[in-house]
């Protein structure tokens, strides 16, 4: 990859760890990278990687929590002149203990659920880079990063 410039821009989100919010996440996201003139296939890859990664937060990082009070949800993006999209999704929740299985397609943590375990192949499949942070009791840092094509 090549070295990015100064940032542009740079918007900050912080919201509860509800399902309702994922939809939040995609469009404030969406808006605010419309300023970048993304093509609408980079723009759905984009939303699609978070939609994903905000969906683990959901599902994953508290579901340990005593049920009194859901967790947030920090997303971070920021953009340059060089059209480099960066996307940060944090939660202070469970943590992952071993990043590599969590990776691994159809590996999830709710079997009983609805869940296909595919959230980090379709985010590696929907941008040009992604990497994990975890430490497990402290939460999960997920970077996920884009070169829009000029």
């Amino acid at each position: 990859m090549k070295k990015h410039t100064k940032i542009q821009n740079e918007m900050k989100l912080t919201l509860p760890a509800l399902s309702e919010n994922e939809g939040i996440c995609r469009a404030m996201v969406g808006a605010f990278l419309s300023q970048m003139n993304p093509t609408l296939e980079e723009l759905a890859d984009l939303k699609c990687a978070l939609s994903e990664a905000v969906t683990n937060c959901i599902v994953h990082a508290y579901r340990h929590t005593d049920g009194e009070r859901v967790g947030d949800i920090y997303i971070r993006v920021t953009c340059d002149r060089s059209r480099h999209v960066k996307i940060i999704v944090r939660d202070c929740g469970c943590g992952i203990a071993d990043i590599a299985l969590a990776k691994a397609p159809l590996f999830t943590t709710d079997p009983e659920g609805e869940r296909s375990g595919m959230g980090f192949a379709v985010m590696e499949n929907f941008t040009d880079r992604l990497r994990v942070a975890s430490k497990p009791g402290y939460g999960t840092k997920i970077t996920l990063e884009k070169q829009l094509k000029n």
